[in-house]
């Protein structure tokens, strides 16, 4: 694609490449980023500029997405991928640009300039892939099979696509609110120990909140911290801690999809707007690389068989029925602790002299791990009563599909 009727002086191409490689090593101040006289709500979405600039060189409009990605960087002037776009876009003024960052391909290049541009273009293919590829209105997530009623959000983290969603609870009727680019463990995801560069797949919950001020700059205007490793994990001999949905430093916009030592990095403005939203100990976090969108009846199937292996587990503890109790649970069930089946049976065993008793279980909550191992986790309060005795516990089980039944491989109560 030739653009030769625009034409550029060689100082401002000398300029645009000292401003860009500063940009990758962070040593170029605000003013020097921001082109003058560039216009753009402070609010826009990066990914819906950059597809309106996509769209506007798909049709030859070279001026309009220089205005564009002028607006780009004034809204964002620490967006590395925006000044990179838009330096390639003042290089279309004099000749065809086949590659992303082609203005910053040049014999001077600083040493490690390859490895910045490989990162860039790694973001910008998953940031382009964001508008396509959001889900239908019509689709729901699987993961997100029932929410307890104080459960407002939720967020389900696509490690695929490096992309979170963030999701609202209102009427037991779950609808996306947004979604957001991430970055994620430079080794990918499914850690197993401490020190091994990969986020966790699981079902968490956010413990807690950690102001900006408090912490270093990598983590920008705060973190969330998560309960990573969760029961399931520790069964598993999953080791590490410390995994965070945290900012970037203030000198950057976002990071490169495979960048941090194992948390979920977003934006500081994306943060800012997460910390404002979620609950500490309510709002689940969901990570996983197989996050599905199905309709809503087959989400409606899903619940159905969650809700009665809990219905079944329910009805066997009532019925004092020890075989079939113990039918649920799987050989390979261990306890955070590394209990047996047997020690667990035997302390959560209540009244043994009695013989009728009542088990209710409200409050439920049901999620699907998006992950290839098929696995549902259930959360619920359970309540015993016997004549005038009554104990009620908070409960979290974990189902696993093995072969073609669920079975029980840990379950814990929740203080």
């Amino acid at each position: 694609m030739s653009y030769s009727r625009f034409k550029t002086s060689w100082r401002t191409r000398i300029a645009l490449s000292v401003v860009f490689f500063g940009l990758l090593a962070g040593e170029v101040s605000y003013a020097a980023r921001k082109p003058a006289r560039a216009v753009a709500p402070a609010k826009a979405n990066p990914e819906t500029l950059l597809a309106d600039i996509h769209k506007e060189l798909a049709q030859h409009n070279l001026r309009a997405a220089q205005q564009k990605a002028d607006a780009l960087v004034a809204a964002y002037p620490t967006f590395r991928l925006g000044h990179l776009i838009r330096g390639d876009i003042l290089l279309m003024h004099t000749r065809p640009v086949a590659a992303l960052g082609a203005a910053a391909m040049v014999p001077t290049a600083p040493a490690g300039t390859d490895a910045k541009l490989a990162d860039l273009r790694r973001e910008a293919t998953v940031r382009m892939q964001a508008e396509p590829g959001r889900p239908s209105p019509t689709l729901l997530p699987r993961a997100l099979l029932q929410m307890r009623k104080d459960q407002r959000h939720a967020l389900i983290v696509d490690a695929k696509h490096s992309r979170l969603y963030l999701y609202e609870n209102r009427n037991d009727q779950i609808r996306l609110l947004q979604d957001f680019y991430v970055s994620q463990g430079k080794l990918g995801i499914n850690k197993l120990k401490e020190g091994d560069m990969r986020t966790p797949v699981g079902v968490y919950n956010i413990i807690g909140r950690l102001p900006g001020v408090k912490l270093p700059d990598l983590y920008g205007k705060g973190a969330l911290p998560l309960d990573y490793p969760n029961d399931w994990d520790k069964i598993q001999g999953r080791g590490g801690s410390g995994i965070w949905v945290h900012g970037v430093p203030n000198e950057t916009f976002s990071r490169p999809p495979l960048s941090t030592d194992g948390c979920v990095v977003v934006s500081n403005d994306d943060l800012n707007l997460l910390t404002r939203i979620v609950e500490v100990g309510k709002t689940p976090v969901l990570i996983g690389d197989q996050v599905e969108f199905v309709s809503k009846e087959q989400l409606e199937r899903d619940l159905r068989v969650a809700s009665s292996l809990v219905e079944n587990w329910r009805r066997d503890v009532e019925n004092r029925d020890e075989t079939a109790l113990r039918s649920l649970y799987s050989a390979r069930f261990r306890t955070s602790n590394d209990g047996d089946l047997n020690a667990w049976l035997d302390k959560n065993r209540y009244l043994p002299g009695v013989k009728n008793i009542s088990v209710t279980v409200t409050d439920s909550a049901f999620f699907r791990q998006p992950s290839q191992e098929e696995m549902i986790v259930s959360s619920f309060t359970q309540q015993i009563v016997a004549g005038k005795f009554r104990h009620a516990v908070r409960k979290k089980q974990y189902w696993a599909r093995e072969g073609k039944n669920w079975k029980i491989v840990a379950e814990s109560n929740l203080s």
